[in-house]
């Protein structure tokens, strides 16, 4: 059976669509991807290329390549009729929302009963663009996915009214690709607090901050602020922490917690109560909101086994939820069934 192709595009999310190409590559299966948004994060499993270079290979692409997995609401065309003419030529198509492109501002605020009075959705897309954007894809995508249940709700809804599925794919990740300081060379005096903003606003960097200021005056500790580094550079900030601090607005956890899970890191992060039982039960994090920060991180920076704790288990909950070997066993069991047939 000939193997099945597939396209990424057109932009890298925090190095997660390399990271599904390689995957996917280590299956038999063959998948590219390409990066039209390039910035100092510098991620390199996936191709550079220029905008409208893109567009040139659309024709070719649509010709050689069974199912095309677009991510954060962008395609290869601006207006986006390009998913209309690879829906037509009977390809496969996936949009994975990623956050922003559909974390509206209405229904951050207040959405299914809850109310989050700390979300920050500045760095959204303009709310007429979400709206659109959605119908958009709900009818013309075979089916879209997001990473959790926080970003679910924003996009059920538009998809379920086309009789289209989301679906779940956690974050991935290789532990094999990091090894945890030992607990001997973990500790240092004072403490080391790592906090790494990719959008202050969205990550309430403002709020952290704050309490590091407060907490700093009455214990000894070291803070540093990860800003404007490569990936690699962050990660070997990362491995020095003993404390790493996510987001704290959202009210669920992203790529960074992730990795400094995988590094054995106490992560502090705001995980909001009603999504606490939409993630394994063995998650780790300490869940500290604007309110709850400066208390949660007191206790963690006093306390020494804790951290070692919740470090440990969150090396164990990465492997086990998020192992990119095993996660994208899920992402094939989702292209076989939009393109409904066996693909290994």
């Amino acid at each position: 059976m000939e193997s099945v192709k597939v396209l990424h595009v057109p932009v890298e999310i925090a190095g997660q669509v390399g990271l599904i190409c390689d995957s996917l590559m280590n299956k038999g299966i063959h998948a590219i991807g390409f990066n039209y948004f390039l910035n100092y994060l510098n991620y390199n499993r996936v191709i550079p290329i220029e905008s409208y270079e893109l567009i040139k290979l659309l024709e070719y692409s649509i010709q050689n390549y069974d199912l095309f997995h677009f991510h954060n609401s962008y395609t290869f065309i601006e207006d986006k009729r390009d998913i209309q003419m690879i829906s037509e030529a009977g390809r496969g198509v996936i949009m994975h929302h990623r956050g922003n492109d559909v974390r509206s501002h209405k229904r951050a605020k207040a959405w299914n009963g809850y109310r989050n009075p700390y979300v920050n959705t500045e760095s959204s897309f303009p709310e007429e663009d979400i709206e659109r954007n959605l119908k958009f894809f709900a009818k013309h995508v075979s089916a879209a996915i997001v990473q959790d249940y926080e970003l679910y709700p924003y996009v059920a809804d538009y998809y379920a009214a086309e009789g289209k599925k989301v679906y779940v794919l956690p974050r991935l990740f290789i532990p094999s690709s990091v090894t945890p300081p030992s607990l001997k060379s973990q500790k240092t005096n004072p403490p080391l607090i790592v906090h790494a903003p990719t959008h202050r606003e969205f990550k309430g960097t403002k709020f952290i901050i704050n309490a590091i200021e407060k907490l700093a005056k009455e214990v000894p500790l070291r803070f540093k602020l990860v800003e404007g580094m490569s990936h690699d550079e962050a990660m070997a900030l990362y491995k020095e922490a003993d404390i790493v601090i996510d987001q704290v607005l959202c009210g669920a956890y992203g790529n960074l917690s992730v990795e400094a899970m995988a590094l054995g890191k106490a992560v502090v992060c705001y995980i909001r109560p009603d999504l606490k039982d939409t993630f394994p039960s063995d998650l780790p994090i300490l869940s500290c909101n604007p309110d709850t920060l400066y208390d949660g991180l007191k206790e963690l920076v006093l306390h020494p086994e804790l951290r070692e704790q919740r470090g440990q288990q969150g090396i164990a909950y990465v492997k086990k939820h998020h192992d990119a070997d095993q996660v994208i066993l899920q992402l094939i069991s989702i292209y076989e069934e939009v393109l409904g047939r066996s693909i290994l």
